[in-house]
């Protein structure tokens, strides 16, 4: 029995709207394995509530501490920092690559300064960055800085060399300024790569705000770890962690919604 292309294509399509709806349940149905088994783990084990509280005693300590206002606060105070922080490691990783790109000289300067700073773990300074500084913000903001700024450094050199050199070519043919290769070539053409390295930043910079927080702070999420872990309520512990992990994942969707409008230029269909 011989089946008509129209309705092979329709069988097709029907098909893959049934696996795009399958992938929706995915990430829900695996949270709540991962809770299911959490709960078996914790009351199998019979383990201490300091040592592993259960989803449900996590539950009331996050409304616990929503209800009386101490989450907000902390995590206002953490996610001001860690934005402050993207801020201005983006912003100055992105001028320093793109007089890197540009200068084989100014690369060779610099550049061992840069690698040699990735060898030291941010842990190590953050101490000494509190020493000298002090407590507040002002420190919380240049860790994270610090920790987002090498990543983003390196993929808007890789962007910005990654262009065609034809089209610098045509570009000097046409004597475009050294502006207009900014806005109308290097920008378009390093901006993927300069995104993705934006998406990593974005949650590398959740990572130095809470370092900042736990090695001097009086406030924060960092600090909530702090107290929690002090006064033994493992609860609170995984409430603040939990809470992290929500920041991280917002910061890294928004990043992704930026890319997505940005570039949308790359799904338009071309006229043949």
């Amino acid at each position: 029995m011989e089946v008509s292309i129209p309705n092979a294509l329709r069988a097709l399509q029907a098909k893959n709207r049934l696996f795009r709806r399958a992938r929706l349940f995915l990430t829900p149905i695996s949270l709540v394995l991962a809770l299911v088994l959490w709960e078996l783990v914790a009351r199998i084990a019979n383990l201490p509530a300091f040592i592993l509280p259960t989803p449900g005693r996590v539950f009331e300590r996050f409304i616990q501490a929503a209800s009386d206002g101490t989450l907000l606060r902390h995590t206002l105070a953490t996610l001001l920092e860690v934005v402050l922080g993207l801020i201005a490691g983006t912003a100055l990783a992105t001028f320093t690559g793109y007089w890197i790109a540009r200068s084989r000289m100014f690369e060779k300067l610099i550049a061992p300064y840069l690698v040699a700073s990735q060898a030291i773990p941010i842990v190590a300074i953050a101490p000494l960055l509190v020493i000298w500084f002090g407590p507040g913000m002002g420190t919380k903001v240049l860790i994270c800085s610090l920790i987002v700024f090498f990543p983003v450094l390196v993929n808007t050199v890789v962007g910005l060399r990654a262009v065609p050199e034809d089209l610098r070519t045509l570009m000097r043919s046409l004597r475009a300024t050294r502006l207009q290769n900014l806005k109308y070539l290097e920008i378009p053409a390093a901006l993927p790569v300069f995104l993705g390295g934006l998406r990593i930043g974005a949650t590398l910079s959740v990572i130095g705000g809470v370092i900042g927080e736990l090695v001097g702070s009086n406030r924060g999420l960092g600090f909530l770890i702090n107290v929690g872990r002090g006064q033994f309520d493992t609860a609170l512990v995984f409430v603040a962690v939990f809470t992290l992990v929500t920041l991280a994942l917002a910061l890294y969707g928004l990043v992704m919604l930026l890319e997505k409008r940005l570039l949308s230029w790359q799904n338009e269909p071309q006229e043949k």
